[in-house]
């Protein structure tokens, strides 16, 4: 899934290139080439198939200049995740309907690859004996408020679960006590089931926006597909596949893993996964000169030389034409500031 703007990572993240085509690493390739080569020990690349919007063509082409032309599925319009993963699924089943699936957002960050391919591939397996929906269960390391809970209940198999309940981004107070259950895992949004279990589960749970795709049955799989899409996407629902399907489903499970991960959704959690000099300052794609600053992100374009004096826990984050500096305790507002920048100035800074 590749069609988000980003907007907490605004001004680096833009409409016109958002922050999943972006090196926010500094490791040469972006968070989508990150996980697109993540992914390739466990599936073939003819198999790799990207949800992206119709203005992310040519981005998507130029950095998997490898993906087939057919494997890029473009949305006419942004319709959050249920949709996306609807067409993805009714495209494969007419491919093949034995296919299984796997959902993977295109801008997370994971390390300890080799545990990251082992609990797919555990995951496949299990889908593929199961009438199952899967998850994957990030094991909670603080009280956060931004991610999705899991409540696991009785042992399936191995490291897999059956879940109990889904709680999306809890109060703070809600938060702790998940985390000292002990009950409780993150909802990493990495999903794996079959085809035909997830479109059935999307008719069940979700008839409306199963319904944008049913109507359209003979033309998947053939050059009449993207007419359909562009004609019927843009009036389907816009709901989370979390809303639409796993809540309400039964047959979910979640296979707790260990590898390391984070959605990088915000600049705080950027913060967190970079190097850190000695003052506890990050600095991208810059030189620093830091007086009694510390733990700050300065992520600034043009290899500028960044000096600052007395500051302390913020985010300064130049794109050219915009500069945001920004309490990283006050990030949860940086949404609002686009939105702010849109109604002062149009389209022109987003």
């Amino acid at each position: 899934m590749c069609g988000g703007i980003g907007s907490r990572f605004w001004p680096n993240s833009r409409e016109s290139k958002p922050k999943q085509f972006l090196d926010f690493l500094g490791t040469g390739r972006s968070l989508l080439q990150m996980s697109y080569d993540r992914i390739l020990p466990v599936v073939r690349p003819e198999n790799v198939l990207v949800v992206t919007n119709a203005r992310y063509a040519p981005l998507i082409r130029e950095q998997l200049p490898d993906l087939p032309e057919a494997n890029i599925l473009l949305e006419p319009a942004r319709r959050n995740t249920a949709p996306c993963i609807a067409w993805a699924a009714y495209h494969i089943a007419a491919i093949d309907p034995q296919a299984s699936i796997m959902v993977a957002p295109s801008d997370h960050l994971i390390t300890r690859d080799a545990l990251f391919q082992e609990a797919i591939v555990n995951g496949f397996d299990f889908v593929e004996k199961n009438d199952a929906l899967l998850t994957l269960g990030i094991n909670p390391t603080r009280p956060e408020t931004g991610y999705g809970y899991i409540q696991v209940g009785p042992k399936a198999e191995g490291d897999i679960y059956h879940v109990k309940t889904f709680t999306e981004k809890p109060k703070l107070e809600l938060a702790k006590v998940f985390l000292e259950s002990g009950e409780f895992f993150w909802n990493s949004g990495i999903f794996l089931w079959s085809a035909k279990t997830i479109i059935r589960e999307l008719k069940t749970n979700a008839p409306d926006v199963a319904n944008c795709f049913e109507k359209g049955l003979e033309y998947f799989g053939t050059p009449a597909e993207k007419k359909f899409i562009d004609e019927n996407f843009p009036g389907c629902m816009g709901i989370s596949i979390d809303f639409a399907v796993m809540e309400k489903a039964r047959n979910v499970y979640v296979e707790c893993v260990s590898f390391g991960w984070n959605d990088l959704g915000t600049w705080s959690a950027l913060y967190d996964n970079s190097p850190k000099n000695r003052d506890a300052n990050v600095a991208q794609n810059c030189n620093l000169l830091a007086y009694n600053a510390t733990g700050n992100i300065f992520a600034v374009t043009g290899e500028k030389l960044v000096v600052v004096d007395g500051l302390k826990d913020y985010i300064v984050a130049d794109a050219g034409d915009v500069l945001l500096i920004c309490p990283k305790a006050e990030e949860q507002r940086i949404k609002q500031m686009v939105n702010d920048a849109k109604l002062a100035f149009g389209d022109k800074y987003l």
